[in-house]
């Protein structure tokens, strides 16, 4: 694991944090799941694009799927 995924995956753990935070406040699934997925999936992932670009993804997810 390089310097620049342990950066990474420390910023989107914690925006992750902060969707589980607010999912569980609101009780909103999608941004509590979102949010998980968010601390869980730097532990897998070790290629630096695909940390971004799924960490982008799971992003943008609470912001353009609101059931």
């Amino acid at each position: 694991m390089t310097q620049t995924q342990i950066l990474w995956g420390l910023l989107f753990g914690s925006v992750g944090l902060a969707f589980f935070i607010y999912g569980k406040k609101q009780q909103r699934l999608v941004p509590l799941v979102c949010g998980i997925a968010l601390m869980a999936y730097p532990y897998f992932v070790s290629s630096t694009i695909w940390l971004i670009v799924v960490g982008v993804v799971l992003c943008a997810v609470p912001y353009f799927y609101r059931p």
